[in-house]
């Protein structure tokens, strides 16, 4: 029976089993269905079938495509693991922001296979409760996702915009995240994440605006009049203007734009580039900040605000 190449649809439930993982199987999976090892060998010695690690088969030759990749990284890791961080996001939905390889979760001292095209992560949280079934295969829920990919990303700014594209994108809340945020506890960018999803919801408190002012304040700058948050024409929230209204009519408006205003990737630094050249008429110089530079970049800010109010002084 071994040596047939329709072995496939002579063990019973092989070809089911093959179909709904990709052609990627565990030697258990085989073992359960009647395959011996040594039909298994010869599987192997004929080319039909390949292995992928020591207990994943593929029952192929041709490439491990990405939906493979996926069954051969689950089944080659502990009963707990799980598809996160990126990976899970991906196949939640979540668009502009592919990584190329498959990340899995598994539970910190536990042991998976490991292959180029994979990413293993050792956590100390392996949740059950955040694991849930896409076609078979166990996979994070967004917020623990997103929460990861964050947290293991070096770039602060990262983290930021991606909190801002799971809420956009319509994945998830900004609540839910929060939840989710006080849930883990202090992991990395935990604050700018925090700061990110109130700038993306708007929040009454204005924190983006809050901050703006504290930062003048102890820099010995004038205070801003501050103004209340309104909608753009798009019906998205802005932390409405700060300005300073100096001798001779000549203001400086500065509009901050929290992280869900503009989801491109190049955001922070265009925003911050257009500050620096300015803009308006000879009495009115109208910047816009992104809201986390009051965090990030406080110095880099301060020098946008001294410059512009320098500039409108010497021009009355």
């Amino acid at each position: 029976m071994s040596g047939r190449a329709s072995f496939l649809d002579d063990v019973t439930g092989l070809r089911g089993l093959a179909s709904r993982q990709h052609g990627v199987v565990a030697r258990a999976q085989l073992t359960l269905l009647g395959v011996t090892c040594d039909e298994i060998a010869h599987q192997e010695r004929a080319r039909r079938w390949r292995r992928v690690s020591r207990d994943v088969l593929v029952l192929h030759r041709g490439p491990l495509v990405r939906e493979a990749r996926l069954w051969a990284a689950v089944l080659g890791a502990p009963p707990d693991a799980a598809i996160g961080a990126w990976t899970a996001l991906a196949l939640h939905g979540l668009t502009g922001w592919d990584r190329a390889p498959v990340h899995l979760v598994i539970a910190r001292g536990q042991r998976a296979d490991r292959a180029p095209w994979l990413v293993v992560h050792e956590s100390r949280r392996p949740a059950t409760a955040d694991v849930g079934d896409l076609d078979g295969l166990p996979v994070h829920v967004v917020e623990r996702a997103a929460v990861d990919a964050a947290a293991w990303q070096p770039s602060w700014r990262t983290a930021a915009g991606l909190m801002a594209a799971v809420v956009q994108q319509r994945l998830t809340t900004p609540g839910a995240l929060l939840e989710k945020l006080d849930e883990v506890g202090a992991v990395r960018h935990r604050r700018t994440m925090r700061h990110a999803l109130g700038d993306v919801a708007g929040g009454t408190d204005s924190l983006a605006e809050i901050d703006f002012a504290r930062l003048c304040r102890r820099a010995g700058l004038p205070e801003p009049v501050r103004q209340s948050r309104r909608r753009d024409a798009s019906g998205r929230w802005r932390f409405l203007d700060v300005e300073w209204r100096l001798p001779g009519g000549r203001r400086l408006v500065v509009e901050i734009d929290g992280v869900g205003h503009i989801d491109r990737r190049r955001w922070y630094d265009d925003l911050l580039r257009d500050a620096e050249l300015g803009g308006g008429d000879a009495r009115t110089v109208r910047l816009r900040l992104p809201a986390m530079a009051a965090r990030r970049e406080p110095e880099r800010v301060l020098a946008i605000v001294r410059h512009h109010l320098a500039r409108l002084a010497l021009a009355a």
